[in-house]
């Protein structure tokens, strides 16, 4: 169907399903999809965490599942990469102060190519100056100060649509999950049904 190339970015702790099912889809329609996370090679790991509401005031967290990277991040050249995909969790908190993750998701935001943030993926987005500015944009809740702060038209909605605004697609939880991929991959080309 594509053989389009995708960069998945993680970090420890990032959203569990948010990492696995968009890896997944992604490779069931045929892209190729290198996950990276730095300071970590091929074949290293990271941990997820998976989130969900108890009765508590906010999420709880949970330790997900181990994920294997298949790319060095010192081996990305973004413009190898048709599109970038941010998964939400605890990740984006500290990935955003990464001087080369935030260069390297700035070259997708230059080139006007596809990207898609899930939930606090939205948090390493507003660390690229101008990325949200005056784009309509989603993602969990509590990230709803930052995003607005960096500009963004930050849009209420339900926890299982998405927002599309030309090239970036935002959702605010892994409950969006078919509507987001549905939304990422028709920038791409794919269009399902």
């Amino acid at each position: 169907m594509s053989g389009k190339k995708v960069l998945l970015i993680v970090g420890d702790f990032a959203e569990d399903y948010e990492v696995m099912s968009c890896f997944q889809a992604l490779q069931m329609l045929n892209f190729h999809v290198d996950a990276v996370c730095p300071n970590k090679a091929a074949g290293e790991r990271v941990i997820t965490a998976v989130h969900d509401f108890t009765g508590e005031q906010t999420y709880s967290e949970k330790v997900g599942h181990f994920f294997t990277l298949n790319q060095a991040f010192t081996a990305v050249n973004p413009a190898e990469y048709a599109a970038l995909l941010i998964p939400g969790g605890r990740a984006p908190e500290y990935l955003r102060m990464n001087a080369e993750v935030v260069a390297l998701v700035k070259h997708f935001v230059d080139t006007r190519k596809p990207i898609a943030a899930i939930c606090h993926g939205i948090q390493l987005l507003a660390a690229v100056e101008g990325a949200v500015r005056g784009k309509s944009v989603t993602a969990y809740p509590a990230c709803k100060v930052e995003t607005v702060l960096a500009g963004g038209n930050f849009v209420d909605c339900p926890l299982d649509q998405a927002v599309v605004d030309g090239n970036l697609v935002t959702a605010p939880a892994w409950p969006g999950i078919p509507a987001f991929m549905r939304e990422f991959v028709k920038l791409l080309g794919v269009v399902i049904a």
